[in-house]
């Protein structure tokens, strides 16, 4: 198993390898760029106009493919912006990009608006994708788990 303590240290070290796919016009696909030199999300940018219709999702397509260092995960969230002004969100909340997956980076767009289209124009920002280390945990069967003071509680178990 990876060593994640060392791979943690060399974080200065490692960096985010994207390319431009070649089915696409170059001078339509941007790279992540941050909004701030401390901002943790790459905002990932449409190559295409699309109109979202109310209540439905449409794939977005970035033009980009990327190599993420071993022991890490790309995790695609909203904008915060599009969120609250527009409805508009990743289809599955969280998107989940993997170390060793090399295809076109995706972002299925949901139109939270019931009544209202959301138009996506080329070159806007869609999402955005945070790089964070994992734990590869081996995965072992056991007959009991430890005791917690929390127990089985579940939803509300621990206050309002």
């Amino acid at each position: 198993m990876m060593d994640v303590v060392t791979e943690l240290k060399d974080y200065e070290k490692k960096a985010l390898h994207v390319a431009k796919l070649p089915e696409y016009d170059p001078e339509k696909v941007t790279l992540p760029t941050r909004g701030s030199v401390d901002s943790a999300g790459l905002d990932l940018y449409a190559i295409d106009d699309i109109m979202i219709k109310p209540q439905t999702n449409e794939m977005i397509h970035t033009g980009i493919a990327v190599e993420i260092p071993r022991g890490y995960v790309g995790l695609i969230f909203a904008r915060s912006g599009m969120a609250h002004k527009q409805h508009v969100r990743p289809s599955n909340a969280v998107g989940v990009i993997d170390a060793d997956y090399r295809g076109e980076v995706l972002v299925s767009l949901y139109n939270d608006d019931i009544s209202t289209e959301v138009h996506v124009a080329s070159g806007q920002r869609i999402a955005q994708m945070v790089i964070v280390p994992y734990l590869p945990l081996e995965i072992q069967e056991v007959e009991k788990l430890s005791d917690t003071v929390r127990g089985e509680g579940g939803f509300g178990s621990t206050g309002n």
